[in-house]
């Protein structure tokens, strides 16, 4: 595995790869890799012939008083982990690499970020799409991978691509849980023990509004009535409970068609976000 910290150098790599007519496999990240990210890289490595993962605290998408500086960070575990999965080139690029001065642009998110986290995160999804634009153009993969537990990000990346006509097949993945359901995620050492013990409760919540969904509830609003009661019995605050389609992250009303049912619960240090995508089948 090669360690690249440098633009240019990596797109000395890439273009020896794009000679040998193999394809690219990319899996960007803001590191503090877990089973959730390693998956990412085990599913790359299956489609592709070189995978490059990236690890890129990307200062862009986080808005005052949120964790940029307490954002876990441990390159060399992060390294050992990537090299035992199987990574070919890890870009570990700083910000001064990134963003050599000020960057006279952004991409402007207009559809799919008032609502789940972007509604109480403005101009998030704008960093979001930046950088993720910036990578997609520095990499040039024929195919990028993205865990489905950030779901608004996967529709907003997918949705830029269908904009801007960008060559590359967005792969979503499945959410990697632990034994107890609950979702794989660099935050979830902010947890205390028995916040961690009642965690599980956000993915449970998830499973009883599907059920309910199958058995035949179709208002919205009685959906995030169900999720919200069940929450109430937790120690956590909730931040939103929505029901969308998906991808294009729209509020119907009624459930139906392909959906996104979405949590986002906050402890005292750490917010957790979930979610469950389904297809509504209509009932006889």
């Amino acid at each position: 595995m090669k360690v690249i910290k440098t633009i240019p150098l990596l797109k000395e790599e890439i273009k020896k790869i794009q000679q040998s007519n193999e394809t690219i496999g990319f899996v960007p990240t803001m590191g503090y890799l877990h089973e959730g990210h390693l998956s990412l890289i085990e599913e790359a490595r299956n489609q592709t012939n070189k995978v490059i993962l990236s690890i890129f605290v990307n200062p862009l998408q986080f808005g005052e008083n949120e964790d940029l500086d307490q954002y876990p960070r441990d390159f060399k575990r992060d390294e050992q982990l990537a090299r035992l999965a199987g990574v070919d080139i890890l870009f570990y690029p700083d910000i001064a690499e990134m963003y050599p001065s000020e960057i006279p642009m952004m991409i402007h998110v207009s559809k799919g970020v008032d609502v789940l986290c972007g509604k109480s995160r403005p101009g998030h999804f704008d960093g979001v799409a930046t950088v993720v634009m910036k990578l997609f153009n520095i990499v040039q993969p024929t195919k990028a991978f993205f865990g489905q537990k950030d779901a608004q990000q996967v529709a907003v990346i997918i949705n830029m691509v269908n904009a801007f006509n960008i060559p590359v097949e967005i792969v979503r993945c499945p959410t990697i849980r632990e034994e107890d359901g609950l979702a794989k995620s660099s935050r979830n050492v902010y947890l205390t023990n028995e916040e961690r013990k009642e965690a599980p409760i956000i993915y449970n919540s998830l499973l009883r509004a599907s059920h309910a969904i199958n058995e035949g509830m179709r208002k919205k609003s009685d959906v995030i009535k169900l999720i919200k009661d069940h929450l109430s019995q937790g120690n956590g605050k909730i931040d939103y409970v929505d029901v969308l389609t998906y991808p294009a992250l729209e509020d119907k009303g009624i459930v139906s068609g392909q959906v996104i049912i979405a949590v986002a619960y906050k402890y005292k240090k750490a917010r957790l976000i979930d979610n469950y995508i389904m297809t509504v089948k209509e009932r006889d």
